[in-house]
């Protein structure tokens, strides 16, 4: 919007960079250019102002497709002014010398005229597609139809306009349509959705079977491995119980042996000194065997005396007197006799001599 600075009798005008201003005087042009800064004199001069930026054109067409269902298609125009010469010699784009403002609708104008020749293009492919076509790739075709239909216009060309872009932003049904197209992917989706439930389930009953199984394995292998510890410890309790019995039965051995080497020494020894002790005594019972009975008598006497300390009372009967004197002279005859034949001996080697 061009900025105008009043005066008493002159104006000034101060313009954007993206606006075209064209000054009048008495009808005809007498400057015109881009961003101008003029004094004018308001009573015989008009002036026109002209956007040279890109313009954006909303749209919303209604129309039916092939098969007689309300579609709705929403997009965007895109144009701007390449020859604003001729645009402002087809359309009014005056300003209030006031205020600066454009005293008409200029670019509604134009704004009319693309939305009529889009909206002809748009109902044509509307037309001649069924609706699952539309749904499915209605925005790529009717972007390229209407892009290509404006560009080729030549009345907007006349208009010195020219089309920068043309977007389609949606192309949809009525609600109910949307909802009857939309039910078997919603169906085919739910199919899905309950079949990958169905899977997870599936999954989760194989890893809860693989699980158990790897349970099982694993106490079967632990049961395994108890009865191997079991028996490897039997096995080794009996070779303990064994060894043990071979120590007891060595050390028995050795314990038998020592006592029967000791046993054999013993008794090599008692017999070593009961053989002594029955020599002596044979030796002493063949002194005595030679002894009188009187002897014998008087050596127990002798023994026994020896083995009492007193004697209280002494009994002696004839009998025994009597038999012991007989064995005394007895004894004392035979020694005569041995006597006098020792004598007769000596004698008798006296006269050899």
């Amino acid at each position: 919007m061009a900025r105008i600075s009043r005066y008493p009798f002159v104006s000034h005008l101060r313009s954007e960079a993206s606006a075209h201003v064209i000054r009048y005087r008495n009808g005809r042009a007498v400057r015109s250019g881009r961003g101008l800064a003029l004094w004018f004199r308001p009573l015989d001069t008009a002036i026109a102002e002209i956007p040279l930026d890109d313009q954006e054109l909303s749209f919303l067409f209604h129309g039916r497709s092939a098969d007689l269902q309300e579609v709705v298609a929403q997009g965007i125009v895109t144009y701007r002014v390449v020859d604003p010469d001729v645009v402002a010699a087809r359309i009014d784009f005056g300003i209030d010398l006031a205020s600066g403002l454009h005293t008409k609708t200029p670019l509604d104008q134009i704004a009319g005229r693309l939305t009529g020749l889009a909206q002809q293009h748009c109902w044509a492919v509307m037309a001649s597609t069924p609706l699952r076509e539309l749904v499915a790739d209605g925005v790529g075709r009717l972007r390229e139809r209407i892009g290509q239909g404006l560009t080729a216009d030549e009345g907007l060309a006349d208009m010195g306009l020219a089309i920068a872009s043309v977007r389609v932003s949606a192309v949809q049904p009525s609600a109910e349509v949307e909802k009857a197209l939309a039910a078997p992917t919603r169906e085919r989706i739910a199919a899905d959705a309950d079949e990958a439930a169905f899977g997870r389930r599936a999954a989760a009953v194989d890893k809860e079977r693989a699980i158990a199984e790897n349970e099982l394995a694993n106490k079967i292998e632990l049961a395994r491995r108890e009865a191997r510890l079991v028996e490897q410890e039997g096995a080794n309790q009996r070779k303990k119980a064994t060894e043990m019995a071979a120590a007891a039965r060595i050390a028995a051995e050795g314990t038998a042996r020592t006592r029967t080497i000791g046993a054999q020494a013993e008794a090599a020894a008692i017999k070593v000194v009961e053989g002594e002790r029955n020599a002596a005594e044979r030796d002493r019972i063949d002194v005595y065997r030679d002894l009188a009975p009187a002897v014998l008598m008087g050596l127990a006497a002798r023994e026994f005396a020896g083995k009492i300390d007193t004697i209280e009372h002494l009994n002696l009967t004839p009998d025994l007197l009597g038999t012991v004197l007989t064995e005394l002279l007895a004894a004392g005859t035979r020694r005569l006799e041995a006597g006098t034949g020792l004598a007769g001996t000596g004698v008798a080697g006296s006269a050899e001599a």
